[in-house]
């Protein structure tokens, strides 16, 4: 395994790491789960490792927000498509449900 391999893979457990994180501290403390979103997007473009697929859609791509499905985020789904609306600032995306 290459030291580029090594990083990437140690930024991915990171990431999961940090959104885990972020989930727990939802309830109680919003502003920490934000910026544990922000600190997983940082490190995620420092070491070139790419967010998973199922985090992207934990997260508002416009204000940072650690999404929770019914409390912060409206969730529709549309047959293969699921559309995304943040609470906090209104942009809405759409991501693939694979």
């Amino acid at each position: 395994m290459t030291s580029k391999n090594k990083r990437s893979a140690i930024a991915l457990e990171r990431i999961y790491r940090l959104f885990e994180l972020a989930g727990q501290e939802f309830g109680a403390k919003p502003d920490r789960s934000k910026r544990y979103v922000e600190l997983a997007r940082k490190l995620s473009s420092r070491n070139k490792a790419p967010i998973p697929a199922e985090l992207k859609k934990r997260f508002c791509k416009k204000c940072g927000s650690f999404l929770v499905k019914g409390k912060n985020a409206e969730w529709k789904e549309a047959g293969e498509l699921v559309q995304i609306k943040c609470r906090e600032c209104g942009f809405a995306f759409k991501k693939g449900q694979k």
